[in-house]
């Protein structure tokens, strides 16, 4: 879904998929660049020893999400798995914000997520989500609300929700 293509430069908020990385940094080659922006060093550890099992080289960086230590407009892709359903409201924003900054015009921002279930696996499932969240439009209306243009759903595959929005001109 995240469709990364040779020369791309990626990166992904957060740690809780270490592999993604290293499976985008495969797909971009070496001309490309993949990087990660982790809250602590625990993060940075699981995701460069996930890179050094596939024989890639990621570079990550301890920070706040809300900031990343990156040169505005830098990245192609901005990938953020199952992390903004679980964050308080201003560490969403800010997360977004972040990924709005180091993102070029026309670059897109992938949030994937658990898709939403029924019955009991709901009840579990929405532990961990801000209850307002997915009640107020998901990821589609948090990317919105940060000034990503257009935003969509791409997909619903294997319990996870592909949503994405892209950066618009500054005039967009």
């Amino acid at each position: 879904m995240i469709g990364p293509q040779r020369d791309n430069r990626v990166l992904q908020i957060g740690a809780s998929d270490p592999d993604l990385i290293a499976r985008l940094a495969t797909a971009v080659g070496l001309n490309g660049e993949a990087s990660a922006l982790v809250p602590d060093d625990r993060a940075r550890d699981a995701l460069t020893q996930a890179a050094a099992s596939r024989g890639v080289l990621i570079d990550v960086k301890v920070a706040p999400l809300r900031s990343p230590p990156f040169a505005e407009g830098w990245f192609d892709i901005v990938v953020i798995p199952d992390l903004i359903g679980g964050m308080r409201p201003h560490e969403r924003v800010g997360t977004l914000q972040g990924a709005r900054q180091v993102l070029r015009v026309g670059g897109r921002c992938l949030v994937i997520e658990p898709a939403p279930r029924g019955g009991l696996g709901a009840l579990f499932s929405a532990r961990t989500l801000d209850p307002h969240y997915r009640r107020h439009g998901g990821a589609e209306a948090a990317l919105l609300a940060e000034g990503f243009k257009p935003v969509r759903t791409l997909a619903e595959r294997d319990g996870l929700m592909f949503t994405e929005g892209v950066k618009p001109d500054a005039v967009g």
